[in-house]
C-alpha cells in the first residue's frame, strides 16, 4: 500500500501550479479567439465592425451578430464542453479511454423522445422537452439493470448500455419510416445535430454546476482510474463514486442531445488527445477538456456554416467528418503506445 500512495503521489506531483495555469491560459486564449472569428464569419459578409457604420447595415449587422451568430456560438461552446466533460467522466467510469459519452444508451433515448414529438407536432420546447424525458429514462433503465455489477470493468454496465442503444437504434429508425414526407427532413435533420436555435443558458449553467461538482473530487477519480484493487486498498469508496460519475456523465450527455440533436465524437476525442498532450491527472484534465470541448464544436460549426456559403451543413455530419480520421489516428497511436 504504501508502494501504491508513492506510485499515486510521484505522478499527482508532475502537475505543478505553473503548468495548471498556462494550460488552461493558452486553451482560453484560443477559446476567446475562436469566438470573435465565429462571430465574424458565417453565410452572409456582415461583420461586427459593421455596428458602428452609418448606413442601413449596421442594424442588420447587429441583429446578425448578436441575434444568430453569438447565440449559436455560445450554444457551441456549452454542448462541446458538455459532450467533452461527459467523455472524460465516462473514460475514467469504463476505465477506458477509448469511451464515449453516448455509449451507455443516453442519446437513443434522447432520440426516440425528440423523433415522438416531432411526429405528434409539437414545438420547440416539446421536443426538447420529450428527448430530455427519453435520455433520463435511459439513464433510469441502465441504473436498473446494471445496478448490481460490481466487476472492475463495469461489464453489465456496458453491455446494458450497448444493448439500449441498439434498441433506441431501431425504434428511431421505425420512426422514421412512419413519418410523413412533411415530416421527415426535419427528424434527420435533428439527428444529424444541429445549433440553430438552440438555446444555451440552461446547458452552461448545469455546466458549471457538474465541473464544480466533480473537479474538487478529481484526486479521488485519479485513484478510481487505476485497478479497482487499488482503489480500494487506497480507501476509495468505490461504489458511491462510480454513480456520482454514471449520473453526471449521464446528465450532461442528455442536456448536450436535448440542446443541438445527436453530434458524436467530441466526447470521444477531445479527453483522449488531451492526456497525450498534457497528461491524464484530471485536476487538469476536468477543465480543459470542458474547454477544448466547446473549441472543437464551435470550429466544426464555423466550418459548417462557411463551407459551402450560403448553405449551412448540419453540424453534427461536420464533426464525424472531422473526428472518424482523428479517431483512426489516435486509435493507432494507442496501438503503438
Amino acid at each position: 500500500m504504501q508502494t501504491l500512495l508513492g506510485n499515486k503521489k510521484m505522478n499527482l506531483a508532475r502537475l505543478t501550479p505553473q503548468k495548471m495555469l498556462l494550460t488552461l491560459s493558452v486553451l482560453l486564449l484560443v477559446l476567446l479567439l475562436s469566438v470573435a472569428i465565429s462571430v465574424s464569419v458565417g453565410s452572409t459578409s456582415l461583420r461586427p465592425w459593421q455596428f458602428w457604420y452609418d448606413n442601413a447595415e449596421s442594424a442588420l449587422a447587429r441583429d446578425v451578430v448578436l441575434e444568430l451568430r453569438l447565440p449559436r456560438t455560445l450554444s457551441a461552446l456549452v454542448v462541446g464542453g458538455l459532450l467533452a466533460l461527459a467523455g472524460t467522466l465516462q473514460q475514467v467510469l469504463l476505465r477506458n479511454p477509448l469511451a464515449d459519452p453516448y455509449i451507455l444508451g443516453t442519446s437513443g433515448g434522447a432520440s426516440i423522445g425528440a423523433l415522438l414529438a416531432l411526429l405528434l407536432g409539437v414545438g420547440t420546447l416539446g421536443v426538447n422537452a420529450a428527448a430530455g424525458t427519453g435520455a433520463l429514462l435511459s439513464i433510469l433503465i441502465v441504473f436498473l439493470l446494471a445496478g448490481r455489477d460490481r466487476s472492475s470493468t463495469q461489464t453489465r454496465l456496458l453491455l446494458t448500455g450497448v444493448a439500449l442503444a441498439a434498441f433506441c437504434g431501431a425504434v428511431s429508425s421505425l420512426l422514421l419510416s412512419m413519418a410523413p414526407d412533411g415530416l421527415l427532413r426535419g427528424m434527420i435533420f435533428w439527428l444529424m445535430g444541429d445549433l440553430a436555435g438552440a438555446h444555451w443558458q440552461s446547458g452552461a449553467a448545469v455546466l458549471c454546476v457538474l465541473l464544480l461538482l466533480v473537479w474538487p473530487l478529481a484526486r479521488e477519480l485519479n485513484i478510481m482510474g487505476m485497478a479497482a484493487e487499488s482503489a480500494h486498498a487506497l480507501g476509495l469508496n468505490h461504489q458511491w463514486l462510480r454513480w456520482v460519475l454514471y449520473f453526471a456523465a449521464a446528465l450532461a450527455s442528455a442536456l448536450a442531445v436535448t440542446t443541438a440533436g445527436m453530434i458524436g465524437f467530441v466526447g470521444l476525442i477531445v479527453p483522449h488527445a488531451l492526456r497525450l498532450i498534457i497528461g491524464q491527472d484530471l485536476r487538469l484534465l476536468l477543465p480543459a477538456a470542458t474547454l477544448a470541448g466547446g473549441i472543437v464544436l464551435l470550429w466544426a460549426d464555423i466550418i459548417a456554416r462557411t463551407l459551402i456559403a450560403p448553405q449551412q451543413l448540419p453540424v453534427g455530419v461536420v464533426m464525424a467528418l472531422l473526428g472518424v480520421p482523428a479517431f483512426l489516428y489516435l486509435l493507432s497511436r494507442r496501438a503503438v503506445r
